[in-house]
Protein backbone atom coordinates (compact mmCIF):
# COMPACT_ATOMS: atom_id res chain seq x y z
CA UNK A 1 0.00 0.00 0.00
CA UNK A 2 1.27 3.47 -0.84
CA UNK A 3 2.48 5.45 2.18
CA UNK A 4 0.25 8.37 1.22
CA UNK A 5 -2.94 6.36 0.69
CA UNK A 6 -5.13 5.18 3.50
CA UNK A 7 -7.92 2.63 3.42
CA UNK A 8 -10.92 3.70 5.44
CA UNK A 9 -13.73 1.54 6.87
CA UNK A 10 -16.85 2.72 8.69
CA UNK A 11 -19.36 0.96 10.92
CA UNK A 12 -22.62 2.35 12.33
CA UNK A 13 -23.73 0.67 15.54
CA UNK A 14 -26.94 0.91 17.57
CA UNK A 15 -26.20 2.19 21.07
CA UNK A 16 -26.53 -1.21 22.71
CA UNK A 17 -23.86 -2.62 25.06
CA UNK A 18 -23.45 -5.75 22.91
CA UNK A 19 -22.46 -3.56 19.96
CA UNK A 20 -19.17 -2.81 21.72
CA UNK A 21 -18.05 -6.40 21.21
CA UNK A 22 -19.14 -6.26 17.56
CA UNK A 23 -17.09 -3.08 17.04
CA UNK A 24 -14.11 -4.77 18.69
CA UNK A 25 -14.39 -7.89 16.49
CA UNK A 26 -14.83 -5.77 13.37
CA UNK A 27 -11.66 -3.82 14.18
CA UNK A 28 -9.75 -7.03 14.91
CA UNK A 29 -10.80 -8.45 11.53
CA UNK A 30 -9.64 -5.33 9.67
CA UNK A 31 -6.28 -5.25 11.46
CA UNK A 32 -5.59 -9.00 11.48
CA UNK A 33 -1.80 -9.49 11.38
CA UNK A 34 -1.01 -5.86 12.24
CA UNK A 35 1.37 -5.19 15.16
CA UNK A 36 -1.13 -2.64 16.50
CA UNK A 37 -4.20 -4.90 16.31
CA UNK A 38 -4.46 -5.67 20.05
CA UNK A 39 -3.98 -2.04 21.06
CA UNK A 40 -6.53 -0.94 18.47
CA UNK A 41 -9.06 -3.48 19.69
CA UNK A 42 -8.70 -2.25 23.28
CA UNK A 43 -9.00 1.39 22.21
CA UNK A 44 -12.16 0.71 20.19
CA UNK A 45 -13.64 -1.16 23.15
CA UNK A 46 -13.00 1.75 25.53
CA UNK A 47 -14.21 4.47 23.16
CA UNK A 48 -17.34 2.55 22.16
CA UNK A 49 -18.16 1.76 25.78
CA UNK A 50 -17.79 5.43 26.70
CA UNK A 51 -20.16 6.40 23.88
CA UNK A 52 -22.82 3.92 25.00
CA UNK A 53 -22.52 4.63 28.73
CA UNK A 54 -21.96 8.38 28.85
CA UNK A 55 -23.78 9.95 25.87
CA UNK A 56 -27.08 9.90 24.03
CA UNK A 57 -25.63 7.04 21.98
CA UNK A 58 -26.83 4.68 24.73
CA UNK A 59 -30.45 5.82 24.57
CA UNK A 60 -33.01 3.62 22.76
CA UNK A 61 -32.77 5.67 19.56
CA UNK A 62 -29.02 6.26 19.92
CA UNK A 63 -26.00 4.87 18.18
CA UNK A 64 -22.32 5.46 17.54
CA UNK A 65 -20.11 5.42 14.47
CA UNK A 66 -16.68 3.81 14.23
CA UNK A 67 -14.13 4.64 11.55
CA UNK A 68 -10.82 2.83 11.03
CA UNK A 69 -8.23 4.36 8.69
CA UNK A 70 -5.11 2.36 7.87
CA UNK A 71 -2.00 3.45 6.01
CA UNK A 72 1.52 2.10 5.96
CA UNK A 73 2.51 4.42 8.83
CA UNK A 74 -0.59 4.96 10.96
CA UNK A 75 -3.86 3.46 12.15
CA UNK A 76 -6.49 6.01 13.14
CA UNK A 77 -9.51 4.88 15.17
CA UNK A 78 -12.43 7.29 15.57
CA UNK A 79 -15.63 6.85 17.54
CA UNK A 80 -18.36 9.44 17.10
CA UNK A 81 -21.12 9.53 19.70
CA UNK A 82 -24.58 11.09 19.64
CA UNK A 83 -23.79 13.88 22.11
CA UNK A 84 -26.41 14.71 24.67
CA UNK A 85 -23.89 15.87 27.26
CA UNK A 86 -22.72 19.38 28.08
CA UNK A 87 -19.10 18.33 28.42
CA UNK A 88 -16.71 16.82 25.91
CA UNK A 89 -14.84 13.62 26.73
CA UNK A 90 -11.65 14.39 28.65
CA UNK A 91 -8.71 12.42 29.92
CA UNK A 92 -8.97 11.83 33.66
CA UNK A 93 -6.31 9.99 35.57
CA UNK A 94 -8.14 8.12 38.31
CA UNK A 95 -6.96 5.97 41.16
CA UNK A 96 -6.41 2.35 40.08
CA UNK A 97 -9.32 1.31 42.31
CA UNK A 98 -11.79 3.69 40.61
CA UNK A 99 -14.65 1.92 38.83
CA UNK A 100 -15.29 4.73 36.32
CA UNK A 101 -13.37 7.53 34.61
CA UNK A 102 -10.26 5.61 33.59
CA UNK A 103 -11.15 4.67 29.98
CA UNK A 104 -9.94 7.73 28.09
CA UNK A 105 -6.87 7.96 30.33
CA UNK A 106 -6.01 4.39 29.40
CA UNK A 107 -6.57 5.17 25.71
CA UNK A 108 -4.19 8.13 25.97
CA UNK A 109 -1.51 5.85 27.45
CA UNK A 110 -1.88 3.25 24.69
CA UNK A 111 -2.28 5.57 21.69
CA UNK A 112 0.46 7.72 20.25
CA UNK A 113 -1.98 10.63 19.95
CA UNK A 114 -5.59 11.27 21.02
CA UNK A 115 -7.79 14.10 19.80
CA UNK A 116 -11.33 15.08 20.80
CA UNK A 117 -13.55 17.09 18.46
CA UNK A 118 -17.01 18.28 19.47
CA UNK A 119 -19.90 19.93 17.71
CA UNK A 120 -23.64 20.30 18.26
CA UNK A 121 -24.25 16.71 17.09
CA UNK A 122 -21.79 14.95 19.38
CA UNK A 123 -18.15 14.16 20.01
CA UNK A 124 -15.53 12.33 18.02
CA UNK A 125 -12.55 10.81 19.80
CA UNK A 126 -9.71 9.78 17.49
CA UNK A 127 -6.75 7.70 18.61
CA UNK A 128 -3.67 7.29 16.42
CA UNK A 129 -1.30 4.35 16.54
CA UNK A 130 1.98 4.80 14.65
CA UNK A 131 3.33 1.74 12.89
CA UNK A 132 6.92 2.55 13.80
CA UNK A 133 6.24 3.07 17.53
CA UNK A 134 7.53 0.50 19.98
CA UNK A 135 4.52 -1.32 21.43
CA UNK A 136 4.37 -2.47 25.00
CA UNK A 137 6.85 0.10 26.32
CA UNK A 138 4.28 2.39 27.93
CA UNK A 139 3.30 2.01 31.59
CA UNK A 140 -0.12 0.52 32.38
Amino acid sequence: MSETRARIWGLSCPGLPEEVSRARRWTRDILRGSPVAEDAELIVSELSTNAVLHTASGRPEGGFYLAVAVSARIVALSVTDAGGTNTAPAVEYQDQEAEHGRGLGMVSLIADRVAVHSNADGHTVTAHLFADAKRGTRPC
